[in-house]
């Protein structure tokens, strides 16, 4: 019976935010103006950082992987939403529904596991300066980076193995605006307990894992910091990690608000809210955040633009 009724849902409704038709067209634009700025942002710091040759450094390869993963996790979920704006029955096949939640769950995985590499890239590049580009040598990063890439990619296909193989034979209506983990298991008519065991052991694990690589190699920066004489030093090796410390902040703050609060406080409204400030404002802010902070970014920046400008 179970097998009947989970191979019957061949599509799912998007909701969105139907529930408040008298703000669709402002949400639209809003949307459309965040996510060209992302599509932007991150495509710019990728093809500044591969032609100017400043920023041919370890610190600037994983920046640049991280506009990459920026980009495409929005672009799994915002090109989807904006059309679903327009369109009277928003609704997304079985597969296409697990496909969007696979590539989400990956790209969101790796952008977490990404930002504990560079805190790693920090703590050498302070801790370490004279054996820094002898330790972080071009093989190692490849390494560590396709060591993100595998990891995001198993983690989402536990998740969407654990999730597609529940029955869903009641309402097909999902209230949200992509196909995410938690409006999912509501729909469901299976037992889903496995399900919020296997969620919160895997999101504890990864956030611990990364928060802890994050907060030892920030211990040893600040043991660094500490031990330089100069005010101009301890700026600029403030300065190096300032960026990379409001990502982490944004980004790892949100997830643990999200995933690791009580099912007795969930609400949809809240969900929807806080999953638009991860799928559509961190990868926009981050490109932005790395960008105004820096003074090389700024610097070469300027000189595209007058550049192009003559």
């Amino acid at each position: 019976k179970s097998m009947t009724n989970h191979t019957t849902m061949t599509e799912f409704v998007l909701l969105g935010f139907r529930d408040h038709p008298e703000l669709q067209c402002l949400l639209f634009v809003v949307f459309l103006l965040i996510y060209v700025t992302t599509v932007l942002g991150n495509l710019g710091m990728i093809l500044l950082i591969k032609t100017d040759s400043r920023f041919h450094t370890p610190m600037y390869f994983f920046l640049s992987n991280l506009s990459l993963v920026d980009f495409c996790y929005s672009s799994v979920i915002a090109p989807n939403m904006l059309v679903n704006f327009w369109v009277e029955n928003p609704v997304i096949s079985f597969n296409g529904c697990a496909t969007q939640f696979f590539f989400f769950g990956s790209f969101a995985a790796i952008e977490g596991f990404l930002l504990a590499v560079m805190a790693y890239d920090r703590y050498v590049a302070i801790f370490k300066p004279l054996l820094y580009t002898v330790t972080m040598s071009p093989n190692l990063n490849i390494l560590l980076v396709l060591f993100t890439y595998l990891a995001g990619f198993i983690n989402a296909s536990i998740h969407t193995g654990f999730t597609f193989q529940l029955s869903f034979c009641g309402s097909n209506a999902i209230n949200h605006f992509f196909c995410d983990i938690l409006p999912l298991l509501k729909l469901s008519c299976s037992d889903t307990h496995i399900n919020e065991v296997v969620i919160f052991a895997f999101a504890s694990f990864n956030e611990l894992s990364c928060l802890l690589t994050i907060l030892i190699s920030y211990l040893y920066i600040l043991a660094a910091i500490l031990r330089i004489q100069s005010a101009e030093g301890i700026h600029k090796a403030f300065s190096t990690c300032a960026s990379h410390l409001v990502a982490v902040t944004i980004f790892f703050g949100t997830i643990l608000f999200m995933y690791l609060h009580p099912s007795s406080s969930y609400s949809m409204d809240q969900d929807k809210l806080v999953s638009v400030f991860y799928t559509l404002i961190i990868p926009m802010l981050n490109p932005l955040i790395y960008s105004l902070r820096n003074k090389e970014v700024k610097s070469s920046l300027g000189k595209v633009f007058k550049t192009n400008a003559f």
